[in-house]
């Protein structure tokens, strides 16, 4: 089903990269996932950066309540932080190890996961990648394939990103860019998609990592600031890192007189934004991206065909619906389609 939001809720290929993994993952040993068993039972592993990131948190949480309301188990673990690729390919060799029949996981980056995932491929488990592309041509290298990729279009979130800053700031103006971490592909597809329609309106005068850290958006965007008195508006990769520049602007005294959009729609972002100290947000929905997950385990553990790649919603959030937002959260507040239905949790 989908419902016509306020702001558009996206389904197009994820930052206009194409998946070259797709098929059933791995090499060697049967493949019990292509044999049809609807009453096939999901056990499931799910690892990812850190539950410290509301986001995180949310994807979580997400595919927790769909695991029990479908009655299976689900396991999900994560890094200690959000740069924590060692911690994360730690939970990865453990779960590696245990009798699940279908993984999902969000690396820090393109390659981390790969070779901690390869005896999960070789047993010809189902593998998903979540959220953030895993490079394909060195998982086909090291013998692992994904079965889907679920997550948002990150070139299309920093493009609307972009569009609603510009309408913000008038069609011109000075902005920063808090970048997240170097190298990080979701980072990189979110600022190709804000210079892409601000291009010869607004100028980037500062563009910086801050590791889509609160703290570190505090310090990055203080400085920014200072070197760049003229800055009208900044565009933070994550909420975090708004929040971190929200803070940066009412410490040099120049709240309402700097707008600040960013992407991820955490809780404590939408009261900033009820409160009007962010201008706005493009919600990812990470709590869909969790069901979804667990979803299509259960699809691929019963031998049923799941699309190789799955969009999850996004919209724009600011002062004229934050409220309807804040009601439904963490669940998207608007219809989307979700290709395998609606989840049970959700009902």
């Amino acid at each position: 089903m989908r419902t016509q939001l306020k702001s558009t809720v996206v389904a197009i290929a994820v930052g206009g990269l194409t998946l070259t993994s797709v098929a059933a993952c791995g090499r060697g040993g049967s493949d019990a996932s292509k044999s049809s068993n609807p009453t096939a039972k999901a056990k499931i592993a799910i690892v990812t950066r850190d539950f410290s990131n509301p986001y995180w948190a949310a994807l979580r949480d997400g595919a927790l309540a769909e695991g029990k309301a479908q009655g299976v188990t689900v396991t999900v673990k994560a890094g200690s932080n959000e740069t924590d690729s060692q911690g994360e390919n730690a939970e990865i060799q453990t779960l590696a190890g245990q009798d699940y029949n279908c993984f999902g996981v969000v690396p820090v980056n393109a390659t981390n996961v790969i070779t901690p995932l390869v005896p999960v491929a070789r047993k010809k488990i189902p593998i998903l990648n979540l959220d953030t592309q895993i490079d394909p041509a060195a998982s086909k290298k090291a013998g692992v394939a994904y079965a889907s990729f679920i997550g948002s279009d990150n070139l299309s979130a920093g493009e609307q990103a972009g569009k609603q800053l510009l309408k913000a700031l008038g069609g011109k103006g000075d902005v920063a860019i808090l970048q997240g971490i170097a190298g990080e592909q979701n980072g990189i597809n979110r600022e190709t998609g804000f210079k892409k329609v601000t291009k010869g309106k607004l100028k980037v005068v500062s563009s910086q990592p801050a590791d889509y850290d609160q703290n570190k958006g505090l310090t990055v965007a203080t400085a920014m600031l200072q070197a760049h008195p003229s800055i009208t508006g900044i565009f933070a990769a994550n909420d975090t890192m708004g929040l971190g520049a929200a803070q940066a602007v009412k410490n040099a005294g120049k709240e309402g007189k700097v707008k600040i959009i960013s992407v991820d729609g955490i809780q404590a972002m939408l009261k900033s934004v009820k409160s009007g100290k962010n201008t706005g947000t493009i919600t990812q929905y990470p709590y869909a991206e969790g069901q979804m997950a667990v979803q299509a385990c259960i699809a691929k553990v019963q031998g049923k065909s799941i699309p190789s790649r799955v969009v999850a919603p996004i919209a724009f959030i600011d002062s004229s619906n934050v409220d309807k937002a804040t009601a439904s959260f963490p669940k998207p507040f608007g219809a989307f389609d979700d290709p395998f239905g609606t989840p049970k949790s959700s009902k």
